[in-house]
C-alpha cells in the first residue's frame, strides 16, 4: 500500500494534479487526497484549484459538476460506475414536465443530480446551504425542490415555506434502523445523535443535532459530549475520529446487516486507492459534459456558489 502511496505521489507532482474526495471514501482514498470535504466544500476547491487535472474520488455528479466548473481542466473519475441511487431517481425529462406544469416555479435542485438536471434548474443548492438557498427566494414565489424527498421535507420545515418536493431518496440515508437506533441509544444514553438532512424524518427526530456531513464534523468538535451516534454514511467516521480523538464515534445501525452493521454507499465504496491511482497513470475515465449543458448548469452553480461566500 505504501508503494502505491509513492506512485501516486509522484505522479501528482509530475501531472500537476489534484485530488478531492468525499468524506465517504475510503480511509486510504481521505488520507492521500489534497482536500477532503462535502459537497459545498468540494464544488469550492474544484473553483480555486490552480491543477492541471482533478482526480475526484467520488461519485458522478460531483465529478461533473468539477467538469462544469472547469472546462478547460481534465477530470478524472477513479471509476466510471461510482454513480448515485438519488441523482437516479430525477430525471430532466420528468423535472422539465413538472416545470411545464408550474411555471411560475422557482426549481432548486440538490446538488446530488445530473448535469442535465443542474441545466433545467434556477440554483443549486447543498445539504450545507439549501435552506439559506430557500430562504433567497421571495416568499411570494413558489419553489420547486428536487430530487431529496427528506432533504425537502427537513428545509421546508425548517424554512417554513410550502414546495413541491420531488420524490427521490438516497438509499444510505434510509437505511437507517428506528427499533436499532432506539437499542443502541438506551445502551449510549449519554451519547449525541446527529443525523444527516437526508434521512428519514424517524431519524431526524431522535437527533440532537442535524446538518450535513461538514456541520456534523463542526458539531461533534464544540460539542461538550464525549460520544456520539453518527447516522450518516460510515465513511465520515475516519475523518471525524482524526478531529476528535479523544471523543466515542458509534455509526448509527442499519436495517439489514452487513460486516459494519452500518450504512455505507456501494457506489463511495467503488472507488479505491489501486483504481485511483490506475486513472491518474493512464488519465482515464475521464469526466465529460456537453459544451450546451455545461453553459446552463453552471448558472444555477455559480448563483449557489455566490450565496455561500
Amino acid at each position: 500500500m505504501n508503494l502505491l502511496r509513492e506512485k501516486i505521489e509522484k505522479l501528482r507532482v509530475e501531472k500537476n494534479a489534484v485530488i478531492l474526495a468525499h468524506y465517504y471514501q475510503e480511509p486510504d482514498i481521505q488520507d492521500i487526497a489534497d482536500y477532503v470535504g462535502d459537497s459545498l466544500g468540494l464544488s469550492q476547491q474544484a473553483v480555486k484549484t490552480d491543477a492541471e487535472i482533478i482526480v475526484f474520488a467520488g461519485v458522478h455528479f460531483m465529478a461533473e459538476t468539477a467538469k462544469i466548473l472547469n472546462p478547460n481542466k481534465l477530470v478524472l473519475l477513479p471509476d466510471a460506475d461510482a454513480g448515485c441511487s438519488l441523482a437516479d431517481d430525477c430525471s430532466a425529462i420528468d423535472l422539465q414536465a413538472l416545470k411545464d406544469r408550474n411555471p411560475n416555479h422557482v426549481v432548486i435542485s440538490y446538488i446530488n443530480c445530473s448535469a442535465e438536471v443542474k441545466a433545467i434548474s434556477d440554483i443549486v443548492c447543498t445539504s450545507s446551504n439549501a435552506l439559506k438557498v430557500v430562504n433567497s427566494v421571495p416568499a411570494d414565489t413558489g419553489i420547486i425542490f428536487a430530487p431529496d424527498r427528506n432533504l425537502g421535507r427537513y428545509i421546508q420545515q425548517q424554512s417554513g415555506r410550502k414546495m413541491l418536493i420531488w420524490d427521490g431518496a438516497c438509499i444510505v440515508h434510509e437505511a437507517f434502523s428506528k427499533e436499532k437506533l432506539e437499542a443502541l441509544h438506551a445502551n449510549n444514553p449519554k451519547a449525541d445523535i446527529i443525523a444527516h438532512p437526508e434521512s428519514e424524518q424517524h431519524i431526524i427526530e431522535m437527533a440532537t443535532f442535524v446538518g450535513s456531513t461538514a456541520g456534523m464534523i463542526a458539531y461533534v468538535k464544540r460539542d461538550p459530549s464525549q460520544s456520539f451516534i453518527v447516522a450518516t454514511e460510515a465513511g465520515i467516521l475516519h475523518k471525524m475520529q482524526q478531529e476528535v480523538p479523544h471523543k466515542i464515534l458509534i455509526p448509527a445501525p442499519a436495517k439489514e446487516d452487513n460486516a459494519c452493521a452500518c450504512s455505507e454507499c456501494p457506489y463511495m465504496k467503488m472507488n479505491s486507492l489501486e483504481k485511483l491511482y490506475l486513472c491518474l497513470l493512464n488519465e482515464t475515465p475521464r469526466v465529460e459534459v456537453s459544451s450546451d449543458i455545461r453553459k446552463k448548469a453552471i448558472v444555477p452553480i455559480e448563483r449557489m456558489l455566490a450565496l455561500s461566500r
